[in-house]
């Protein structure tokens, strides 16, 4: 059983997580608005994603900051203590509520993954999906509705922010992208910042559960004998490998699965996501594109939202997350894990 700690903060620097260097491997937008400016970064023209409306740039959401159907939403936690030893006692989990205070993007609100959208009846999983009633409760709140686009940004490295994206996916809704490079790229850039409250909108967000893009342990179980599905495990590799603090009981991975690290889709220096090129080569070494369908999962069903997000840009339909992930199955000495990489 994980130990959570949830706490506040009031120092934003000091709670981000020091992550390893390592480096593996009313308008729309439209797909050229989507893809252009990855074509622009490296002077070539790249292979564009897929599905290239999840993923949105700054320059983008600073031109349309002002849309009246753009809803805007801080999704920031911070796990301070996660890459140190004392995360195999206890992981602290700090909500960003007081950060969203100080300075967020304008017109935005905030989302609190740790307190609001949880399921507060479910103490055996890290981050449990809530209830379709609690969701709609709070995206409702936020101004979420069917004839709105909600763009999710984070002061992390993107992973809070495709969690509640995958959430928005589980709920039936599919008109939500990611800020490319988030809270980090948007201030580094010098564009604006407010202190308002968040604005009021009227709204009524109507949850309507996809159970197919939440997957159980059973499901997971029966996954490692079967051909058809890939399972991809979605923390640092050294975590993958039975390495570091034992955050979950026991460590390691589940068997027949393959590593896709948060970290390795990310380029760490600007905070943002490889190019389609890149991310496509680390996903094909998985085995993401081998199967029928595939598994993401992680610790707590956070960093497993990041392999999700980057497989449904790329086109992988057939994906679901593991939303016990390593805090259910290595609580249950009956289910095997192994060590070592794959």
């Amino acid at each position: 059983m994980v130990h959570m700690n949830h706490v506040t903060c009031s120092n934003r620097s000091q709670y981000q997580i020091q992550s390893p260097k390592r480096r593996p491997g009313g308008q729309t937008a439209t797909v050229r608005d989507q893809t252009q400016f990855a074509h622009e970064r490296t002077g070539r023209i790249q292979m564009p994603f897929k599905n290239p409306q999840y993923l949105v740039e700054t320059e983008w959401l600073a031109d349309h900051l002002d849309d009246p159907d753009i809803r805007i939403i801080d999704c920031t936690a911070y796990m301070p203590n996660y890459f140190e030893e004392s995360a195999a006692d206890k992981v602290e989990i700090v909500s960003g509520r007081e950060h969203w205070e100080e300075g967020h993007i304008p017109g935005s609100g905030f989302a609190d993954i740790v307190n609001d959208l949880v399921d507060p009846d479910n103490d055996r999983f890290m981050f449990p999906m809530p209830p379709p009633e609690q969701f709609s409760e709070v995206m409702t709140g936020l101004g979420v509705d069917q004839g709105t686009r909600v763009v999710l940004y984070d002061d992390m490295v993107n992973v809070f922010a495709t969690r509640i994206w995958w959430m928005f996916r589980a709920f039936g809704f599919e008109n939500a992208a990611v800020l490319n490079g988030g809270w980090a790229k948007w201030t580094a850039e010098g564009r604006p910042v407010s202190t308002d409250p968040a604005p009021h909108y009227d709204a009524n967000f109507i949850a309507s559960p996809r159970t197919d893009r939440i997957a159980t342990r059973d499901e997971v179980l029966a996954a490692i004998d079967d051909g058809s599905t890939c399972l991809i495990n979605a923390l640092d590799p050294d975590e993958y490998a039975g390495k570091g603090p034992n955050r979950y009981g026991r460590q390691g991975h589940i068997p027949t699965s393959t590593n896709l690290s948060f970290l390795g889709v990310l380029d760490m220096d600007a905070n943002t996501f490889l190019s389609p090129e890149e991310i496509r080569k680390v996903s094909e070494e998985a085995g993401a594109f081998d199967g029928e369908r595939v598994i993401t999962y992680c610790g707590g069903a956070i960093a497993a939202t990041s392999a999700a997000f980057v497989l449904t840009l790329l086109g992988v339909e057939n994906v679901a997350v593991y939303d016990g992930s390593m805090t259910e199955w290595a609580a249950d000495s009956s289910l095997p894990l192994v060590t070592g990489m794959a």
